[in-house]
């Protein structure tokens, strides 16, 4: 068996394991991120979800860097607009290769491909690295001081000895009202993504026809004659357009009777996915040749350039839901609902996506009520597990209900949750701390140094010269933003052009117990406005680091 040593260790080249390495390798610290497929980006680039969903007004981080690179590929933010699922679509291919491009730049990270994993390594509660093995039948043990679980299933957890949930929980057990009244193993649905090309007018690009296959299961989809009664439903261009790619390209990935399709792998081994997963992949076989006979579109196939697989799909499935910690910090729906009742002066990561939840394919009724909620932070303590060290979790393996996972799950969100991990990890490298005694303040400051948003004002953007200021008043509460809900959209804006008069500044340091003396300048006459006020406290008092985050 080959033994490594490194201070941090990423398992999971996913979305989010990828900006957890990058992000704890540019603050100097030696990483190892080993991903059991041959691509870096999980659901973003390996399943093929190329469409990214949320945060279009909240460029952080690393999320923001990524889109600004998509963008300089394809040569503007309009030349990724192509479908009307998002504001950012692009070739799978592209995506992970920009990832592996920002793996590279960094000296301190070492990328291993090929391994899955096979056991967790532990020193009484705390984990200490983890055992990996490949097809040739490679063993390897990797030793950290701080290990990184960022997989699609959370299959370290269990691993770990990790308290974990999968499915839905009970209204006993989260106080949710909404949450049914026992528990069940209810998950979302999968999707076996594939990616059409247009080969011209003419080509003939038709599949065999899949095993199983039953048109009747995709009627609905789309209207297919003019006498349909259902006129609400797209054409079939318009279903197309919903995933269209640049360069001729199409995301397969429509949930209205289309591919989405219910097996709960989560807790089977690696050789009982593949089994059960079949099924899944001659069902996405079975809607693109539903496309191409039925609709006659038989000049989109099977893109040969985009996946390094035999039959041309997705290197994995797109998994909406995984394996859940019960962490240090759980946030339940009434969280999401609204942002100030939640833990949010210890966010870590923001997103802006409602919840959604697949459920059409499960073979019982979801009944599930989903009400409308507000831009959201991650508290950090959704990371930490409760009653195990070295270990910090992202993906969508962090400690949210399951209805919260209907909003967490996304692209950018979780792209943001690694971010923070992998900075979280780091500091905990340099300190020889454990994450749970870690200072979030001075996480929160690292992380806005990195341009990431600790509250999802959208109004605010990172280059604005008051970013900062502004993030640390509002992760205070002094400032609060105003929610405001749109279209599939949340917004909470600072405002921060609105005047604020003197008086209301007085109160507020006087709220505060804070007192104005001779070596601190008066705030003006005039009045301020947000933007301003913010910096003058955060300069004056330094609030973010004097008023408690719990």
């Amino acid at each position: 068996m080959k033994i490594l040593e490194t201070k941090v260790l990423v398992i999971g080249g996913s979305a989010s394991g990828v900006c957890a390495a990058i992000q704890a390798a540019r603050l100097g610290t030696e990483v190892t991120l080993i991903e059991e497929t041959a691509w870096l980006g999980g659901m973003l680039t390996a399943a093929g979800v190329s469409a990214t969903d949320g945060n279009h007004r909240l460029p952080s981080g690393l999320w923001g860097e990524f889109r600004q690179r998509l963008y300089d590929h394809y040569g503007s933010a309009s030349a990724v607009e192509t479908g009307w699922v998002s504001n950012t679509l692009f070739e799978p291919h592209v995506g992970q290769q920009i990832f592996q491009d920002m793996c590279d730049a960094e000296s301190t990270l070492t990328v291993l491909k090929g391994y899955q994993i096979a056991s967790i390594l532990k020193n009484s509660n705390r984990v200490i690295g983890a055992e990996f093995f490949n097809n040739q039948g490679v063993k390897l043990r990797i030793l950290s001081q701080i290990t990184i679980e960022a997989t699609e299933y959370g299959d370290a957890l269990t691993l770990a000895g990790c308290e974990y949930r999968v499915g839905r929980e009970s209204q006993s057990e989260t106080g949710e009202r909404f949450a049914p009244e026992s528990a069940d193993d209810m998950i979302q649905d999968i999707t076996y993504v594939a990616i059409l090309k247009d080969y011209g007018i003419g080509a003939n690009r038709s599949i065999p026809k899949p095993p199983n296959y039953d048109p009747t299961v995709f009627h609905g989809s789309c209207k297919t004659s003019d006498d349909q009664t259902d006129q609400n439903l797209p054409t079939p261009e318009k279903m197309l357009e919903y995933g269209k790619l640049p360069n001729g390209k199409y995301m397969i990935n429509w949930p209205l009777r289309g591919n989405d399709y219910y097996v709960n792998a989560i807790e089977m081994n690696p050789k009982e996915r593949i089994s059960a997963l079949q099924s899944a992949k001659d069902f996405t076989l079975g809607f693109v040749y539903y496309i191409q006979t039925e609709l006659g579109y038989k000049h989109l196939g099977l893109a040969d350039d985009e996946f390094p697989t035999t039959d041309r799909l997705a290197l994995i499935p797109y998994n909406r839901e995984s394996r859940r910690i019960i962490g240090k910090v759980r946030l339940k729906l009434e969280d999401v609902e609204d942002i100030y009742k939640s833990p949010y002066k210890s966010g870590i990561a923001v997103g802006d996506y409602p919840l959604d939840h697949h459920h059409h394919k499960c073979p019982k009724p979801a009944n599930e009520t989903y009400p409308q909620i507000s831009s959201f932070t991650i508290p950090f303590g959704c990371l930490i597990p409760a009653m195990t060290d070295g270990l910090l979790v992202a993906e969508k393996s962090i400690s949210v209900t399951h209805y919260v996972n209907g909003c967490t799950r996304l692209q950018p969100c979780v792209m943001s949750i690694g971010q923070a991990a992998g900075a979280a990890a780091a500091l905990c490298v340099r300190k020889n701390i454990q994450p749970r005694e870690l200072d979030i303040r001075e996480l929160q400051q690292v992380l806005l140094e990195a341009k990431t948003y600790l509250m999802p004002f959208s109004d605010v953007k990172t280059d604005d010269p008051a970013f900062q200021a502004i993030q640390r008043i509002g992760a205070t509460g002094i400032l609060k933003g105003e929610p405001i809900h749109h279209d599939w959209v949340n917004e909470l804006r600072f405002n921060p052009d609105e005047k604020v008069t003197k008086k209301e500044l007085v109160t507020i340091v006087n709220q505060l117990n804070l007192r104005l003396h001779k070596n601190v300048s008066s705030p003006s006459e005039r009045c301020l406005t947000r933007r301003d006020f913010a910096v003058w406290l955060d300069k004056q008092f330094d609030p973010f680091n004097t008023i408690p985050v719990q």
